[in-house]
């Protein structure tokens, strides 16, 4: 799902930097801020009740979930139950079909989506969408080899589509800052547990984890943490949530995703941005696809920062930014992948509301390797409805030591010179770990790959 944060610029000029996998740090001047781009496995079991969805209102009865899947090391496709509360009946449920919860099949799941076409109560594209996203994603979990891998891929899909086709019917708007719906449905869990049938954590890791345990601390404490992160795919949040689950869970539970608007307006996305605490912009990159919504964007992105700025005043507050304004993408020659380009002025920008929120704050370098799992289309589309790829796979996290700007650009008297010093230091940073992840991961290196500056575990095994 979901997260980069992006300005729109009245002027840009991109200075490039090298680090060892793919280096470039641009810079320009902001008139308006914000950008971002939006998972779990386990066995669900159709519920007799009707299934719990988001509303102002309490639910009626409460939503039959299956037994816990053990998981094999917890290392493969399953994971907890979702459990929903119970609640007074809401008429919008009540009324809502439970053709996808009823499929005993995968067959069931296509025909369904076909009644409902015929109905007229999916659009077609948004139907062949769903569509393809099943069998994807069926695919996907049954290459983890898991033996109740049909079960597990039925089960999740079949809340998927419901979720997906109850938001279709009845769609829903996301504020500025939208907190993560955790009743009476609980959407969080939800996408963890979609997104955890793809994961292979026997060979995933979790860089420095003594760092993270340290932010924790810091947050107990009041601080505010800040990660600046590139971003590869749409379960990059549902990602760093599962890798950090067991040690670092306030983190994982709680941090705010600076997203874009495609997460919160593609139907098959919608269900699983719910689930994550966001702030919600308009990508730069997408900022003029339509010239007439140029100005109510950037004063949709001006309420997003102020929201911003409000939530750091607060204290205990934790942001992940990719100031990417985007996905990594591999290299159309090399197909290698690499962090793509920090945005100097926006690096900036999160820095200074981080000093100005009157309390503590800090900023961390974050490197994340999961686009196997679900990589971006080649190039950046306009439209929304990217087909959505899926894979079973090891995925990477790390972070390293905060990084203080005052320290880095003490001698540095020139203020654009010290803002692009200190990107250029954080975006080094995240390509170093990146590194070591990828020969961790994609070099069959495992814990071996380890480095003085990066030590890898896996607490999940």
């Amino acid at each position: 799902m979901i997260s980069s944060l992006s300005f729109s610029s009245s002027s840009s000029t991109a200075t490039l930097f090298t680090c060892s996998t793919a280096p470039r740090v641009s810079t320009s001047r902001i008139s308006c801020f914000v950008k971002t781009d939006g998972g779990g496995g386990g066995v669900w079991r159709r519920s007799r009740c009707p299934y719990l969805v988001l509303c102002t209102s309490k639910l009626r009865g409460v939503a039959d979930m299956l037994d816990e899947e053990n998981s094999y090391s917890r290392g493969t496709a399953a994971a907890p139950a979702v459990a929903a509360s119970s609640s007074v009946s809401d008429q919008r449920e009540i009324l809502h079909p439970q053709t996808f919860l009823d499929a005993r099949s995968g067959e069931d799941l296509l025909l369904g989506i076909r009644k409902e076409t015929e109905a007229g109560r999916l659009p077609i594209n948004v139907a062949q969408a769903m569509e393809e996203l099943y069998l994807n994603y069926q695919n996907a979990v049954l290459q983890s080899g898991h033996p109740n891998a049909n079960e597990i891929a039925l089960s999740n899909m079949a809340v998927a589509l419901d979720r997906i086709f109850m938001d279709v019917r009845d769609p829903f708007q996301f504020s500025p800052h939208h907190e993560a719906i955790r009743e009476p449905f609980d959407y969080y869990l939800f996408g963890q547990k979609y997104i955890r049938a793809l994961v292979d954590f026997r060979s995933s890791f979790l860089g420095n984890m003594s760092i993270f345990n340290e932010m924790e601390k810091k947050l107990h404490q009041g601080a505010n943490i800040i990660l600046v992160s590139n971003h590869q795919s749409e379960a990059d949040p549902a990602v760093i949530s599962l890798l950090l689950e067991s040690t670092s869970p306030f983190i994982a539970e709680n941090m705010i995703c600076v997203a874009g608007d495609r997460v919160v307006t593609d139907p098959l996305c919608k269900p699983f941005s719910m689930g994550r605490n966001l702030l919600c912009v308009y990508s730069k990159k997408h900022m003029n696809d339509d010239p007439e919504l140029i100005d109510m964007k950037k004063k949709a992105n001006t309420k997003s920062l102020k929201e911003m700025a409000l939530l750091l005043r607060g204290g205990s507050k934790v942001i992940w930014i990719a100031p990417s304004g985007g996905r990594d993408r591999p290299d159309p020659d090399t197909k290698e992948w690499y962090p793509a380009p920090f945005d100097a002025s926006a690096v900036d920008n999160m820095r200074r509301l981080t000093e100005h929120a009157g309390v503590p704050g800090h900023i961390y370098p974050l490197a994340v390797l999961c686009y196997d799992i679900m990589p971006p289309p080649p190039q950046v589309e306009k439209d929304i409805g990217e087909k959505r790829m899926i894979s079973f796979h090891g995925v990477g996290l790390s972070v390293a030591s905060n990084i203080n700007y005052h320290e880095t650009t003490a001698t540095l008297k020139d203020p654009e010179e010290a803002k692009m010093a200190y990107t250029q230091s954080l975006y080094s940073s995240v390509c170093e770990q990146y590194n070591v992840l990828t020969s961790a991961i994609h070099g069959k290196q495992g814990l071996k790959a380890s480095t003085p500056t990066v030590s890898l575990s896996q607490p999940w095994l």
